[in-house]
């Protein structure tokens, strides 16, 4: 992997923090979305040979490929999706975890989900599919600690 984009913050607890705060300026779903959207397009470039079946998560509708990189001191996600919606999902996910030890990671409860009112506001198909991502992160990280 290239350099890391990943962490923004110190902390996944900042990374949190920061993203409640970024979600709050909004006023109304339509523009969290289209928040959503851009962060989505932030995401590092992800190589195409990597869009392969064995880096698939499934759980998820939509297409999505991860990669963990890194050891127990410091765990790297690369991901992409083909949704643009679950694009941003992804690099909120990445803003909280990558870049993080796995002690951190499995210490860290994904509260910006309900922070900024994303569990309310999903289908039941992006839920479940930034349920697969959580435990897929999670599960990366318990099998390096």
């Amino acid at each position: 992997m290239d350099t890391p984009a990943f962490p923004l913050e110190p902390t996944a607890a900042e990374a949190q923090s920061a993203i409640a705060d970024e979600f709050s300026f909004f006023g109304d779903w339509s523009e969290r979305y289209q928040y959503l959207i851009d962060l989505g397009r932030k995401l590092p470039s992800f190589p195409d040979e990597w869009k392969s079946e064995e880096h698939r998560l499934h759980g998820c509708q939509s297409m999505v490929w991860i990669v963990p990189s890194g050891d127990a001191s410091r765990l790297d996600f690369a991901a992409v999706s083909d949704s643009a919606i679950v694009s941003g999902l992804i690099y909120l996910a990445l803003r909280v975890y990558s870049g993080r030890s796995a002690a951190e990671i499995l210490a860290t409860d994904p509260n910006y989900i309900s922070a900024i009112g994303l569990a309310k506001h999903l289908s039941p198909t992006r839920s479940n599919g930034l349920a697969a991502l959580l435990a897929f992160i999670r599960d990366t990280a318990q099998r390096a600690s």
